[in-house]
């Protein structure tokens, strides 16, 4: 599961919720941000700011593969591809702002 992880914050969507998982991240000192599913019995509090954050983070991904050069890893030394993800990184800071 979430072994040999060290955080603060154990944060997932809905698909991860569960009893097993939730435990697990409280024994290892986590606190589980994961939205509760609608046929819970018991409703969960979660964070819902820190939740949204990890959504931000998500899209920044999808953004990122949808860039060509990003997707299909076209530059093959790790300085040039990590060059290339900062360069989109920086467009997409530049349209956000």
């Amino acid at each position: 599961m979430i072994g040999g992880l060290a955080a603060e914050h154990l944060i997932a969507d809905k698909g991860y919720d569960s009893e097993a998982i939730v435990e697990q991240a409280e024994r290892q000192g986590m606190r589980a941000v994961i939205p509760p599913r609608k046929n819970r019995k018991e409703q969960r509090d979660y964070d819902k700011h820190l939740y949204r954050q990890r959504h931000l983070v998500e899209n920044a991904f999808l953004h990122l593969k949808q860039w060509r050069g990003i997707a299909t890893r076209y530059a093959k030394r790790l300085s040039s591809f990590l060059a290339a993800a900062q360069i989109r990184c920086l467009v997409l800071w530049l349209y956000v702002s």
